[in-house]
């Protein structure tokens, strides 16, 4: 029996360590390499020549989402299994416009995590069924790629001269992006906006 060689990146310890002992008990399956980081994966994939790649999605450094659009450039033959805390519809979307091959939120047991690697080896897509019928309901994010990224640059309370000074924008096209995000989300202000945008999963 071939083994699976898998890399786990979580930046939680606790729950990185106990994912990797309940993998680690599959006969077929061997985790090879734990990073705590986002922007530590596509290396430790590179270094330890991994056939699947399980991210958490919300790591310091680089999301799980946006290492897995880099493991897609770099390592093509690389599964991606994404999994995630937060069952937000829009998540789900992204994570597969970047290339995952599965999607799955945390509390799935163990088996469940161990079945969705084979499968993606196998060829397969393995996507939460509950999540999959919300992102469907829900629709893709109105944002434009400049709108989540003015939104996202104001969710820890910028001022639109910071926002313009980080992005390189002027602060007009600051304040134009903003208002565009603001109305397409029907929110009341940036904040508010910002929470609807997370919620959704869109940034």
């Amino acid at each position: 029996m071939s083994m699976i060689r898998l890399l786990l990146a979580e930046d939680q310890s606790m729950v990185r360590e106990a994912l990797a002992a309940l993998l680690g008990l599959e006969p077929d399956i061997e985790v090879v390499a734990q990073v705590a980081r986002g922007d530590e994966v596509v290396a430790a994939a590179h270094a330890h020549d991994i056939d699947v790649a399980l991210l958490d999605i919300e790591m310091p450094g680089m999301t799980g989402i946006d290492a897995t659009a880099v493991l897609r450039r770099e390592l093509p033959d690389v599964k991606v299994v994404v999994v995630t805390t937060f069952g937000r519809p829009g998540y789900l979307r992204r994570a597969m416009e970047s290339g995952a091959d599965a999607f799955l939120v945390k509390d799935a047991p163990a088996a469940e995590l161990a079945a969705a690697v084979r499968k993606v080896l196998a060829g397969e897509r393995v996507i939460d069924p509950t999540l999959a019928a919300a992102a469907l309901a829900d629709g893709a994010s109105p944002l434009t790629e400049r709108e989540r990224d003015v939104l996202r640059a104001a969710a820890d309370g910028s001022t639109n001269a910071e926002i313009a000074g980080a992005l390189h924008l002027s602060q007009g096209t600051v304040r134009n992006y903003l208002s565009m995000a603001i109305q397409k989300l029907a929110a009341r202000n940036r904040a508010e906006a910002v929470r609807i945008a997370r919620e959704k999963g869109w940034l």
